[in-house]
């Protein structure tokens, strides 16, 4: 069964649940291994409202020795961090990649400019936007964040969709230039289900958008995004069908940054 990389902790101050709840999610789902990855800090002082802040790192390393104390050998903790793409952001990254022993980072990008343009607290900015300005721009950072070669895994790569709100016309115009990107990079993507519960009712990417990945040959993870316990492996059993009808008969696993494979099978919880 698959693995789940994309979850997250109550650090993160939107997000619920014990360590030892979410490894019996895991358990119970049948899935392959457990991964977490909250909101890293941004420098060491206070970013957003949305993260763990610098100081709190010990507290996420203490929620790792928990998990995997708990799962006790019955499957493999992964450990890494979810990572915003800011501008000048890559020696804080780097720094962050020395201060533990971690599985992957996930890129992600949330923000254009001071626009954390996912956030439903600014949903109103939306409506005084350009939406085709916004997808250009959402889309050169994305592809420039696939360039860094940073990150094992990019995260949700459509999010700019999340409230519905997509351009006219044809998407692959945006979509073709960062495939190339991302291909040349060598990350994984992840067909995150979240989208499947949120306005824009669709997982993230597009099903054009995982079309082309494949035939691009970019590894595929799928990822929950989880926020609770009973969101761990959510809807995987979906994603898995879509990954398939695309072309995937595989999905990457990571070890301290080492990417390997494991075989996508018919069935899933």
């Amino acid at each position: 069964m698959p693995s789940d990389y994309h979850t997250h902790t109550p650090l993160c101050r939107h997000a619920v649940g014990t360590p030892e709840e979410y490894v019996e999610a895991t358990l119970l789902s049948g899935l392959s291994e457990y991964g977490i990855a909250d909101h890293a800090p941004v420098g060491r002082g206070i970013f957003d409202d949305w993260r763990m802040e610098f100081a709190q790192l010990p507290e996420y390393f203490s929620w790792i020795e928990r998990a995997r104390s708990h799962a006790n050998g019955k499957i493999p903790v992964r450990v890494g961090l979810e990572c915003d793409w800011l501008p000048d952001c890559r020696d804080w990254i780097e720094e962050l990649r020395g201060m533990h022993e971690w599985d992957y980072f996930i890129g992600s990008v949330h923000y254009l400019g001071d626009w954390d343009f996912d956030n439903p607290k600014w949903l109103g900015r939306w409506g005084e936007s350009d939406v085709e300005e916004v997808w250009s721009r959402y889309w050169k950072t994305y592809s420039a964040m696939a360039e860094s070669q940073l990150f094992e895994i990019l995260g949700h790569p459509d999010l700019v969709k999340k409230f519905a709100h997509r351009p006219a016309g044809d998407l692959s115009r945006f979509y073709e230039p960062v495939i190339e990107s991302i291909a040349v990079s060598g990350s994984a993507i992840e067909l995150n289900t979240a989208g499947w519960h949120k306005p824009c009712a669709e997982a993230y990417p597009a099903m054009e958008f995982l079309e082309l990945a494949r035939a691009a040959g970019i590894p595929l993870v799928i990822s929950s995004d989880a926020h609770a316990p009973s969101e761990i492996g959510r809807d995987f059993s979906r994603a898995i069908e879509i990954a398939r009808a695309v072309g995937y008969d595989e999905l990457a696993t990571f070890v301290s940054g080492k990417r390997g494979i494991e075989k996508i099978h018919k069935s899933a919880p």
